[in-house]
């Protein structure tokens, strides 16, 4: 059975991610990008759709793991019988090359391992042509299959039944290097490198980018480890940045709920820059702007709610017959349908990231205040048109108050670039359509009876999402409207302790099955907890939701509580993004809505 989801580790180059199992499998690898066909795909079914297992031999050896200090450099470490050695496994920061390095050195004693090596590309729909082509002193397997090729380098193995099978020992002081690299297959295999200088480059990028985090509370390690996983998940080359480095890891385990989150969505990607800019990171906001103009370039009327890596907009949700999904959790999809939907909190959730950078000093081009003006058209134009929200709801439009209000923080955002900021634009216009906004929210987003906000328009229902209205400034956090709102759901949506984003049981999503709760949502409440004066609950919340992190800090979508594993796609940046904002928050940081209530 595949390991569970918080077994993985995960090596990335902010080009691509590996997850790596504590049994030391590489399960998932998808080459040369995050959303590239998998040639290892055992994540989402079993060893033969492929993976690269390098363990000690011995049966009953054991292993603890931990990141390099402020790195994505993986150290397993195997304790036999006969020895002690380390694994030490990344994905080198090396300009353009694409390449997985997994050096073993010896402490003590004498440590067999075996290695085990099944290539499966396009998603395990093909199976390459292998051939030897190093010697008995630099061993090396190619593998060509359609457009990709890989090479690897440093372990000697023969084939069985398509499978690749060798040993090799360390002793004290020795070691040897495995590598995997990953070209085009038609072009030349690329030159061997040089190991010790890519790791050495590879700590010295980590630990010089993560040095830069700027952040004081009770919750710093957790901080710095979430800011290093966003940074990850975003596109060295592109500036896109995906929402999780995996497809299709269940949320409602062996149910339907199956969804791609490597692509770009707006929302996600504007809540990681504001995260990444309230913490000095200047740069990769320029980065991740310049990708905005390149994706929504053209008319403002054909805007997606997310993007390829690139910008690209063919996003076309597609169901795999040749992965049986994790643990049976079928289908697998690749693409993403909600990529056609209506979502009217989107251009809010820009607009309040945009704001963050040019307070931050990030300063506007002709381009990307021209683009902002576009959005707040396209805006005005859907004012009155229902979508399908922060949830992407599959079944028919509401007008869902998040969405609402997002609408609204759009046109406050536009007020203020203006008269804050000095730039050209018509705020009496946008402040007439906030103004606008408030009355229709305050009339029919709140229900004075029960004393709560709704999930959407003509509902009762409440949705955590609604904790988002004090972020951006709506509602401040202590307003009673809020506070009869987190006390609605503390009583309907709280399992555990923790929070669903939504009753499923309600049919508004249209979906089968149901979830478990959504780790955002619960930092969410830690942010609203701490803002509010519940200091206390706060802190007891957030110390329980680090404590469903992995061995190596990592959270994925959602959490089974009585299951006690996590549960959905990983790493996941909404779940990181949001413990940021929840330490921030009880380390005495404004927030979103800066010094407004």
């Amino acid at each position: 059975m595949t390991a569970p989801i918080e077994d993985y580790a995960m090596l990335s180059n902010c080009r691509m991610a590996a997850l790596v199992s504590r049994g030391g499998s590489i399960d998932w690898l998808c080459l040369p990008r995050y959303d590239s066909p998998s040639i290892f795909g055992a994540l989402l079914g079993d060893q033969e759709h492929g993976h690269w297992t390098l363990r000690a031999s011995d049966p009953d050896a054991t292993v603890t793991r931990f990141y390099e200090d402020d790195t994505f450099v993986l150290v397993n470490r195997w304790e036999t019988a006969t020895g002690v050695a380390e694994v030490r496994e990344f994905m080198p920061i090396d300009g353009g090359r694409v390449e997985l390095v997994r050096r073993i050195e010896g402490i003590s004693g004498r440590v067999e391992f075996t290695s085990e090596l099944r290539l499966r590309f396009d998603y395990a729909r093909a199976l390459p042509w292998v051939r030897q082509v190093g010697s008995r002193v630099t061993p090396a397997l190619l593998a060509i299959a359609g457009p990709d090729a890989v090479i690897v380098r440093g372990a000697e193995m023969s084939a069985a039944d398509h499978v690749h099978r060798g040993t090799l020992t360390v002793a004290e002081g020795g070691g040897t290097d495995l590598s995997l690299s990953w070209f085009p297959s038609h072009l030349d295999p690329p030159q061997p490198a040089d190991v010790d200088r890519m790791l050495e480059h590879t700590r010295s990028w980590w630990r010089a980018w993560a040095g830069r985090v700027d952040h004081d509370g009770p919750f710093k390690d957790e901080v710095v480890r979430s800011l290093m996983v966003l940074r990850a998940l975003t596109h060295e080359d592109t500036g896109g940045i995906v929402a999780a480095a995996t497809t299709s890891l269940p949320e409602d385990f062996g149910g339907v709920r199956n969804w791609d989150y490597r692509y770009v969505w707006l929302r996600d990607a504007a809540l990681t820059i504001e995260a990444l800019v309230s913490h000095g990171f200047i740069r990769v906001t320029a980065h991740w702007r310049q990708w905005l103009l390149r994706a929504i370039a053209g008319d403002p009327k054909d805007l997606q709610i997310m993007y390829g890596l690139a910008g690209e907009r063919d996003l076309v949700e597609r169901e795999l017959t040749s992965l049986p999904g994790y643990q049976g959790a079928a289908p697998v999809r690749i693409g993403n349908g909600a990529s056609y939907q209506y979502q009217g909190d989107v251009i809010g959730e820009v607009m309040v990231a945009l704001e963050a950078a040019r307070v931050a000093g990030v300063e506007e081009t002709d381009f990307s205040w021209a683009l902002q003006k576009a959005m707040l058209a396209f805006a005005e134009r859907h004012l009155d048109k229902p979508d399908n929200g922060i949830w992407e709801m599959r079944r028919e439009p509401q007008k869902f108050t998040h969405s609402r209000v997002m609408i609204w923080a759009a046109f406050d955002r536009g007020v203020r670039a203006v008269r804050d900021f000095g730039l050209p634009g018509d705020a009496e216009k946008w402040a007439a359509l906030r103004d606008q906004m408030r009355e229709e929210i305050d009339a029919q987003g709140y229900d004075a009876q029960r004393g709560h906000f709704v999930q959407h328009y003509g509902s009762t229902e409440v949705d955590a999402s609604l904790l988002l209205l004090a972020q951006v400034g709506f509602v401040a956090h202590d307003d009673p409207r809020m506070l009869g709102t987190v006390a609605e759901m503390e009583q309907a949506l709280m399992v555990d302790g923790l929070l669903r984003r939504y009753r499923t049981s309600s049919g508004v999503d249209g979906l089968a099955g149901t979830e478990n709760p959504f780790l955002a949502c619960s930092f969410w409440l830690v942010e609203q907890y701490a803002n509010s004066g519940r200091v206390d609950d706060a802190m007891a919340l957030m110390t329980r939701l680090c404590g469903f992190a992995n061995d190596v800090g990592l959270l994925s979508e959602e959490y089974d509580v009585q299951g006690g594993r996590q549960a959905g796609n990983t790493p996941q940046a909404l779940s990181h993004l949001a413990l940021v904002r929840a330490a921030d928050a009880l380390a005495g940081h404004h927030g979103r809505a800066g010094d407004r209530k």
